[in-house]
């Protein structure tokens, strides 16, 4: 096994160690989306995966 995938192994170990706790908190205080924020979200997807149809069908 080579280092670099042995240190990368560790790195993302370690992250994991360090995030995991902080996820609840964060969880907690974040503010909450309203169905309208929901819509804008459905509505700015649908106009991106439209652009790439479009854009797949002119090449």
């Amino acid at each position: 096994m080579d280092w670099m995938k042995i240190g990368s192994a560790l790195f993302i170990v370690a992250m994991l160690v360090f995030l995991v706790p902080r996820i609840k908190p964060m969880l907690e205080n974040s503010p909450k989306g309203t169905n309208n924020d929901w819509l804008l979200v459905g509505v700015l997807l649908a106009g991106v995966a439209g652009f790439i149809w479009l854009l797949m069908k002119m090449v």
